[in-house]
């Protein structure tokens, strides 16, 4: 049963507030960094590779390796609403798994990617395909919030997830490799902006 839980994790449908947030996406939009599908799959792709790859994934490949990482995660996101992103979606994560029976959810202030990697070990998925699964809903959330704000058409999206997720099993695959790194200036800075911005769709 360990694929359709891994396909249940990556759903869109998952209760974790996804959907509300555009990591800094919707504050490039607003600055005219992205302005159309060209730009917006520059823009995804850049986060995917510089911040999501360099940070986020392998501190979730090292929580699904049992190592307790949780507060230099939460340290490590640039700005309150990127922190608070990741605290409400690890809530609402918990939450779940306390209700689906999941045992040893933790508690308190928990990031998302540690309570994701705390579902994929009670349900025995395979590390590397949790990864990838990862990656894809990340991606996958991106995509649908450069739809909703650059604007785009679906037929667009549906292109950026056929080039990006191709790059994703690579990616995974030098994961387990990468010393841990955040250097994403330009989305640090859009983010601050952000959360200053008039009108907006997206809580981050």
């Amino acid at each position: 049963m360990s694929l359709p839980r891994l396909l249940q994790l990556a759903s869109p449908m998952l209760p974790v507030g996804a959907y509300s947030y555009s990591q800094g996406l919707e504050a490039a939009v607003e600055a005219g960094i992205v302005t159309d599908a060209a730009s917006a799959e520059r823009w995804i792709g850049d986060v995917l590779e510089l911040s999501v790859a360099r940070m986020e994934a392998p501190v979730l490949w090292r929580m699904m390796q049992g190592e307790a990482l949780n507060d230099l995660f939460l340290a490590s996101r640039e700005t309150a609403e990127l922190r608070a992103e990741t605290l409400q979606m690890g809530h609402s994560l918990c939450r779940l798994l306390s209700e689906l029976g999941v045992s040893g959810v933790p508690a308190g202030a928990i990031a998302y990617p540690c309570a994701f990697a705390r579902a994929v070990r009670h349900w025995g998925i395979e590390p590397r395909e949790a990864l990838v699964a990862y990656l894809w809903s990340w991606l996958e959330n991106q995509v649908m919030a450069a739809i909703k704000a650059v604007p785009l058409g679906q037929t667009a999206g549906q292109r950026m997830l056929l080039s990006l997720g191709g790059r994703l099993e690579a990616l995974a695959a030098q994961v387990p490799e990468y010393a841990l790194s955040n250097f994403a200036p330009g989305l640090a800075v859009l983010s601050a902006r952000h959360e200053k911005q008039y009108s907006r769709l997206f809580r981050s």
